[in-house]
């Protein structure tokens, strides 16, 4: 099972990276311009004009798969603020105070920084190579066919 799930590792991130990104747009869209029903409550101005954008855009170029790794770390940096600023007065598990969330994204993030975008990535084509992880499961073919 190990091997098979191994052969699908770009697709896998490739849509891990999507998402995330899909996931982190819509907050950015949803302080900014109202959607998903609107700014939550509470939340001071400047989280609405500072992180708003750089969830918008941010996201947005993570979704795309466009200078994934730079938009990746942004993000993961900019969710462990919203934990650490947010989330961590409250008390120290994030389930109970309500970061789990926001620590998940910022490791989700730092994750596509390290690895890359996967596959269906504009990275990919501004590059002209294909995803790192492409390679290793071509070489991996090859090694078996050999």
């Amino acid at each position: 099972m190990s091997k098979k799930l191994q052969s699908f590792a770009p697709e896998i991130l490739g849509t891990t990276r999507l998402l995330v990104g899909i996931l982190l747009a819509c907050h950015g869209a949803q302080k900014l311009l109202g959607a998903f029903g609107g700014i939550p409550e509470g939340v001071p101005a400047f989280i609405v004009w500072i992180a708003g954008p750089v969830e918008l855009i941010g996201g947005s170029l993570m979704a795309a798969g466009l200078v994934t790794r730079h938009a990746s770390f942004v993000m993961s940096g900019l969710m462990a603020f919203a934990y650490f600023l947010g989330h961590a007065g409250k008390g120290f598990w994030p389930i109970l105070n309500g970061g789990e969330l926001a620590i998940v994204y910022s490791w989700l993030s730092l994750h596509l920084a390290a690895q890359g975008p996967g596959a269906w990535a504009l990275d990919n084509l501004r590059s002209g190579r294909e995803p790192a992880l492409r390679l290793t499961r071509r070489e991996d073919q090859g090694a078996r066919a050999a």
